[in-house]
C-alpha cells in the first residue's frame, strides 16, 4: 500500500450527508443472488447522498451525485440537483479545491463537469479501468454514462487527477481508504469530527461507506450489494467496515440507506433544505455509535 498526502490546515470539522434523491425498490434488486436467503422479497426505500467535509478553513466535496435529467431517465426521484443544493449550502462547485471521487458510476460523477477548477482524487484502479477497454462492456458500463466517463477523461487529460493505491490521507482529519468490491478501486473515507458548540467534547470518526455499503443490512446481515466487479473482494470490505464500526468513537455512513437520517437525526438550518441535509459531527458519531 502506498500512502500520499495532500496537505491542509484544521480547525472545527464535520460531515454533511446531502440527501439529494431517492426512490423505492426492493431487496431482491438490491442484494446479490437474494433467493439464496429463503426470505420473502420486499419494499426498501433508497436514498442518493453527496458528502462534504469541512474543517472551518476548507471544504472537500466527496462524490457529486447523478444530473438531474439522467436521474430522472432511470427512474429516480430528484430531490435538488446536487449543484444546487451546494450552492444553497455556501459552496460554489467552481471554487471547490478538492473533489474526492469514491467511483465512477452515474449518481456519484454526474455533475463533474461542474468542478472545473477542483483536484479529483481518486484511487488509480478505478480510473485506469474506467477509461480502459472493459469499461464498455454492458454489465459494467450500466450504471455509468458514457458523457461522464468522458468528463473524467478530460480532467485526467488536463491534469487535474490525483491518483493512489490503498491509502490516502488528506489531511485535516480526512483519510481514504481504497476496498474495491462494488467497482475495481471504490474506497471509503474517514472523516474526523468534532462539534464547534462543544469544544471540550470528544472527537469522533465518521466512516463514509459511500458504495462499499448501500445499506447497512450488507454489514450486519452479511449480504453483499447486487452491483459486483469482485466478491471476495466485496466481502472483504465489508469485513473492513464491520471492523471499523468495533471501534471505539466510529460509525458507519451507509451510502444509500434511508436509515442513515434515523442514525444520524440532527439536520442542518438556515440553508432552504435542511431536512435534506444530515449534519454529523463528534457527539453524532458517538451516538449512533452506541445504537449500533
Amino acid at each position: 500500500m502506498t500512502t500520499r498526502r495532500c496537505g491542509v490546515e484544521n480547525g472545527h470539522r464535520e460531515v454533511l450527508a446531502v440527501r439529494y434523491g431517492t426512490r423505492t425498490t426492493t431487496k431482491a434488486e438490491n442484494f446479490l443472488n437474494w433467493h439464496v436467503y429463503g426470505e420473502p422479497d420486499e419494499a426498501i426505500p433508497m436514498d442518493y447522498f453527496f458528502w462534504v467535509y469541512r474543517d472551518g478553513t476548507r471544504t472537500v466535496v466527496i462524490d457529486c451525485g447523478f444530473a438531474p435529467d439522467v436521474g430522472r431517465r432511470r427512474g429516480r426521484t430528484v430531490l435538488i440537483d446536487p449543484v444546487d443544493g451546494l450552492t444553497a449550502l455556501g459552496i460554489d462547485p467552481a471554487e471547490v479545491a478538492q473533489l474526492v471521487v469514491s467511483h465512477a458510476h452515474y449518481d456519484h460523477i454526474g455533475r463533474l463537469d461542474r468542478f472545473a477548477g477542483a483536484e479529483i482524487v481518486m484511487t488509480r484502479r478505478e480510473l485506469e479501468f474506467w477509461t480502459g477497454p472493459y469499461a464498455k462492456r454492458t454489465l459494467f458500463a450500466q450504471p455509468t454514462e458514457a458523457t461522464e466517463i468522458a468528463a473524467l477523461e478530460r480532467a485526467r487529460d488536463q491534469g487535474r487527477i490525483t491518483t493512489f493505491d490503498g491509502e490516502a490521507d488528506l489531511g485535516g482529519g480526512l483519510r481514504l481508504v481504497e476496498v474495491g468490491g462494488h467497482t475495481p478501486g471504490q474506497l471509503i473515507a474517514l472523516a474526523e469530527v468534532d462539534d464547534a458548540d462543544d469544544p471540550a467534547g470528544e472527537p469522533g470518526t465518521a466512516v463514509l461507506a459511500t458504495d462499499a455499503l448501500h445499506f447497512y443490512e450488507e454489514a450486519e446481515a452479511d449480504r453483499p450489494f447486487s452491483v459486483v466487479a469482485d466478491l471476495q473482494a466485496m466481502y472483504a470490505g465489508l469485513d473492513t467496515l464491520n471492523e471499523l464500526a468495533r471501534r471505539p468513537g466510529h460509525a458507519l455512513v451507509a451510502g444509500h440507506d434511508a436509515a442513515v437520517g434515523e442514525r444520524f437525526p440532527r439536520r442542518a438550518s438556515g440553508t432552504g433544505m435542511d431536512e435534506l441535509v444530515v449534519r454529523i459531527g463528534g457527539a453524532d458519531v458517538h451516538r449512533a455509535g452506541v445504537a449500533r
